[in-house]
């Protein structure tokens, strides 16, 4: 049994491990033990939960009101993972800088972003958003279609990022990508930016944009970007979506053309 006098040793150790990371234990707290309670209580997922509150809260066809709903919900009630207000500014200011007419966008999730971009782009503009999970991609077409946005503007792909890379041009009849936005698995980032590459829909002045390369990071994204040639490249500093003290940023690629 662990003495007293040892056990009061320890004690500014953990007092300064609590305060040095404070913040990742309030992400764990929003993250998960909120969530795990939440599904409990509910029964339904937390993504149904925030499809709820926007229903109840946004008015229709106003995407402006759905995402200051989803924000208002995921800073109050639970934490979910997308790009947030603040690092949604960057997003917003490239686009406008861009004005893409063919945007992807690979990790759909809940929809927030999906809607923050068709916002953003030009008339005759289309998205093609990629998600993998059944379940997400059914909140997310409510929540697209709830914003006023129909198949035309935002078309919802629900299969695996590499199997749809390959089949843009063939299925979709997409010749080049204006815009690219990552936001899906952090290991799948350099995959499929490198089947991109070879798939000969990225043209000169294309544009990568990829969240959370600081945390939880894309190092070998990163790597690639910096030393293929084929980018110019720079990361957007920033925190972690509504929870302060995590440091994270966005990588933004520009694509050269090939070497």
């Amino acid at each position: 049994m662990v003495s007293p006098a040892i056990a009061l040793a320890f004690l500014p150790l953990l007092l300064t491990l609590i305060i040095r990371y404070r913040y990742y234990f309030v992400l764990l707290y929003r993250a998960v033990l909120v969530r795990w309670v939440q599904d409990l209580v509910t029964g339904i997922s937390r993504e149904e939960r925030v499809y709820q509150y926007i229903l109840t809260h946004a008015t229709p066809g106003d995407p402006e009101s759905v995402l200051d709903s989803f924000d208002d919900w995921c800073n109050k009630v639970e934490f979910i993972s997308h790009i947030g207000p603040k690092k949604g500014m960057i997003l917003d200011r490239l686009l406008k800088e861009h004005c893409p007419l063919t945007v992807l966008e690979l990790g759909t999730h809940c929809g927030y972003t999906a809607v923050r971009i068709a916002r953003s782009l030009p008339i005759g503009a289309r998205l093609f958003s990629v998600e993998m999970d059944e379940g997400n991609a059914r909140v997310a077409e409510k929540i697209i279609r709830l914003s006023g946005f129909d198949d035309d503007a935002v078309e919802l792909i629900v299969r695996p990022s590499d199997e749809v890379i390959p089949r843009l041009r063939e299925d979709y009849g997409v010749e080049r990508l204006d815009f690219v936005f990552m936001d899906h698995w952090k290991r799948c980032y350099l995959p499929d930016l490198q089947m991109l590459e070879g798939s000969g829909l990225l043209g000169e002045g294309s544009v990568i944009l990829a969240d959370n390369v600081i945390f939880p990071g894309a190092p070998n994204f990163l790597r690639h970007a910096c030393r293929s040639g084929l980018y110019e490249h720079r990361v957007h500093r920033a925190t972690l979506e509504y929870i302060r003290g995590i440091r994270d940023g966005m990588a933004e690629l520009i694509y050269r053309g090939a070497k």
